[in-house]
């Protein structure tokens, strides 16, 4: 079960994400791994929540990877109190680490809007899955989603979720 509740956390994150992003052509962030790997994304989730940070166009074509990434991390430490986790290096690879991924973006979701539609959290569920569920799990998904239709119950969901991030990487 509490492999399934992350995975709907995931879901719901990826969906505030998606949400937060879609007016920047540049992004599509469909995982928690190789979508972030240029800084876009990043910076994309934080100017589309506080644009008085940082001129957009400036950071998305003038930068590297590592330079987008890094000022993403300042930009979060500065103005929102987000310690930098992590190192803009490690995650301008192919495939960063998606753990850590998560638990950075999951203190952006704390600190910033937090409004999901249902919508956003439909088109999640649209996309490529690099995992197969099986039947049962499908079945128990569904009945989770069509027990509560209010997004304040997924964030509810995501806040149990990562505290338990948090305290098995804090082990």
């Amino acid at each position: 079960m509490a492999g399934l509740q992350q995975t709907n956390s995931e879901k719901i994150l990826l969906s505030w994400v998606r949400q937060s992003t879609r007016n920047y052509p540049q992004v599509n962030v469909i995982n928690f791994t190789s979508s972030w790997s240029d800084g876009l994304a990043f910076n994309a989730l934080l100017h589309s929540h506080r644009p008085d940070l940082f001129d957009w166009n400036a950071v998305a074509s003038q930068q590297s990877p590592v330079q987008r990434l890094d000022h993403a991390f300042n930009i979060a430490r500065q103005h929102l109190g987000i310690e930098k986790l992590l190192d803009p290096e490690d995650v301008a690879t192919a495939c960063p680490d998606k753990k850590s991924i998560i638990m950075y973006v999951t203190s952006l979701f704390q600190v910033l809007p937090q409004q999901v539609t249902m919508e956003a959290i439909r088109e999640v569920e649209m996309l490529p899955r690099h995992s197969r569920v099986t039947r049962g799990e499908h079945i128990e998904v569904h009945h989770q989603q069509h027990f509560s239709q209010e997004v304040s119950c997924f964030t509810f969901l995501l806040s149990s979720c990562c505290s338990k991030v948090f305290a098995s990487l804090a082990c």
